[in-house]
């Protein structure tokens, strides 16, 4: 484990409609040694009061995916979509050769909380895309993006998967990189790796050919980040 990210050491930006998180810089917020991991460029966590949000705006070659824990998220884009993206479900946009989007709570009476999750692409200039769905987990790891989209999972521009890891109270689970690398991202719950403890908002990076091994102390909910080594 090379690298941890603890929730409260994040970039904090507060508009007053809108809290965030920065896992990563972003923005105004700017720190060397936080830019990313592998092609994993942005992890915000948003939290917006009701009936406020992000108005259009212009994305160009990035994979942009709404992972929504609470409440529900309105999207609308430049080439028609208009949906609201409910809690559990994944959404993602590929922004390619462009594309301008606005986002909202869509709720006038509860906050929404979503991750906004952006992952450089491997192709540039393709067609933008929408995509949204909601995912039933069937193993303790199941995928929710992937490269060809495999098992229902979305389909991203890149050799990158994301994976929702979902443990009970008591379960463990070995988390196996082989040739590539991974970050987890805590969403819920809190579990234990040898002496460290993560809780929702941390985070850790994993080298290539690790093991981790983690022990629930109570329900997790988690992003698993399966990455390709770069140079």
């Amino acid at each position: 484990m090379k690298y941890i990210r603890r929730a409260s050491e994040r970039g904090q930006v507060n508009m007053g409609w809108l809290q965030s998180n920065h896992s990563f810089s972003f923005g105004s917020y700017y720190d060397a040694k936080h830019m990313g991991v592998s092609v994993l460029r942005v992890i915000n966590d948003d939290v917006v009061k009701p009936g406020q949000g992000f108005g259009t705006h212009g994305h160009k070659d990035m994979e942009i995916i709404s992972y929504v824990i609470e409440g529900e998220l309105k999207h609308k884009d430049s080439t028609g979509n208009t949906y609201v993206v409910p809690a559990g479900d994944v959404q993602l946009m590929s922004a390619g050769s462009g594309i301008r989007h606005s986002e909202f709570n869509a709720s006038k009476s509860k906050k929404v909380n979503f991750l906004q999750i952006w992952i450089q692409p491997n192709v540039n200039n393709v067609k933008p895309g929408y995509q949204q769905t909601t995912i039933e987990q069937k193993e303790q790891l199941t995928p929710i993006v992937t490269p060809k989209g495999k098992e229902g999972a979305l389909s991203i521009h890149q050799d990158a998967s994301i994976y929702r890891l979902a443990l009970s109270s008591g379960d463990t689970f070995t988390l196996k990189t082989e040739q590539r690398m991974g970050y987890l991202h805590v969403v819920k719950g809190g579990f234990s790796v040898g002496q460290q403890y993560f809780s929702a908002g941390d985070a850790f990076a994993v080298d290539a050919h690790e093991s981790t091994n983690i022990e629930a102390d109570e329900t997790v909910e988690a992003l698993w980040f399966d990455l390709p080594i770069i140079d």
